[in-house]
């Protein structure tokens, strides 16, 4: 009997996660849409259906659009409850901070933007001071408090093999810190940490419908540099604990000095540190500069633009850095599509007849061509997409796919 029960359980949770999954990738439908899309049969879509509108997780809406199959009738949809659930979604650089407060439906309701502070983990611990702004954008949203149910952190570096910090991070004093557990008791939810370069991934397959099932490297090009691949619709790397660490592969041995310590790295010749370093001639063994102020780059690659010849090598420089890097890459993973994601974007036509020349250095290139490298002008969409879908599907798997249903719930 125990065995039979274990077995309706899993069946029934399996169930709910294809509905709620199905809702989080296509947006509202309708039951007879679900069935569809699904595999499961109307009356278990009913069924579901009825137990989550019960349990407050979905709504019926109604439809603008009539459904095929009822004869020009409207059809009523089914769509996620957006009071239902909250997350707190932290996208965190070397000198940028980004908070935002998101429904359960993936509406923003509030967002907060400020520079890094400089050196501030070296007084303050890391869970008090996210814990700090997670206060500060429930105070101002105080609706969502009781409902928040995540905090996800968008971190650059390693992180500990259990998830709790990281092991290494070019942002000062974080690494070795682990703050996790404490500040999910100060925020009262569940905290996730999750690599960059993996929700790049994530987010560049859902802002492109396109891209969704196809395998595509996204490089992001900026304070530091970073990639995010997928395979067939699916995220490569060694879990969150390692990704890639494209950036940190080895181009110039003893070469240039990298924020993470080492020398020679793809980010010492490519980075905006890297760029400022090489434009102004100064010695490739100079600790980087802390942070480098947006409008500084933007304004090396404006020379560059009118034809200054130090910031033109300098942006040579990073692509012969990049390129080199990405025809290592294509020698064992053959994406359909590179994107070129994050300030350095706006630098990619500079950029790009080094890369092209170091790709085409490579037998693969040779055989097969050229990849098309295509810029993505925002480099804060497909890091946030990449959260906020990560972290929704996660509330829906893990937090409501496995609710006992609420005929259940009231018999007990």
């Amino acid at each position: 009997m125990t065995r039979t029960v274990s077995d309706s359980d899993s069946v029934r949770r399996q169930n709910r996660g294809l509905v709620l999954g199905a809702l989080r990738l296509h947006g509202s439908q309708s039951r007879t849409a679900l069935a569809a899309l699904t595999g499961l049969s109307h009356a278990s879509i009913t069924a579901i259906s009825q137990d989550l509108v019960a349990q407050g997780l979905v709504q019926d809406l109604p439809a603008e659009r009539p459904d095929g199959r009822s004869r020009g009738r409207p059809a009523t949809l089914v769509g996620f409850t957006r009071r239902a659930a909250h997350a707190a979604l932290i996208e965190m650089d070397v000198n940028r901070l980004r908070l935002s407060l998101v429904d359960y439906g993936g509406v923003l309701v509030d967002r907060l933007e400020s520079e890094m502070p400089v050196g501030v983990f070296a007084t303050l611990p890391p869970d008090r001071f996210f814990a700090q702004r997670i206060q500060t954008l429930l105070e101002r949203s105080p609706e969502a408090a009781p409902t928040l149910r995540r905090v996800a952190i968008s971190v650059q570096g390693i992180l500990d093999s259990a998830g709790r910090g990281l092991k290494w991070s070019p942002v000062a004093d974080l690494a070795g810190k682990p703050f996790v557990e404490d500040l999910a008791q100060l925020a009262g939810a569940t905290v996730t940490l999750h690599k960059r370069g993996r929700l790049l991934a994530e987010g560049a397959r859902w802002l492109d419908p396109d891209l969704f099932d196809k395998s595509v490297a996204t490089v992001f090009v900026g304070s530091t540099v970073a990639m995010g691949v997928s395979f067939r619709g699916q995220a490569l790397g060694r879990e969150d604990s390692g990704g890639t660490e494209f950036g940190h592969m080895n181009h110039a041995p003893e070469g240039a000095l990298c924020r993470c310590g080492m020398r020679g790295c793809i980010e010492a010749y490519a980075a905006d540190y890297a760029v400022l370093r090489t434009a102004y001639s100064v010695r490739e063994t100079t600790p980087p500069a802390a942070t480098v102020p947006p409008e500084q780059y933007r304004a090396l690659i404006q020379r560059a633009q009118l034809g200054d010849r130090s910031a033109i090598h300098a942006f040579n420089t990073a692509g012969c850095a990049l390129g080199y890097g990405l025809s290592r890459m294509l020698a064992i993973y053959d994406p359909s599509h590179i994107l070129i994601v994050g300030p350095g974007s706006h630098a990619l036509e500079l950029m790009r007849p080094e890369i092209d020349r170091a790709l085409a250095a490579s037998l693969v290139c040779q055989v097969n061509g050229l990849p098309q490298v295509i810029a993505h002008r925002d480099e804060k969409e497909p890091i946030f997409r990449g959260l906020l879908m990560k972290t929704l599907a996660d509330i829906d798997q893990n937090d409501f796919a496995g609710l006992p249903s609420a005929a259940r719930a009231e018999a007990s």
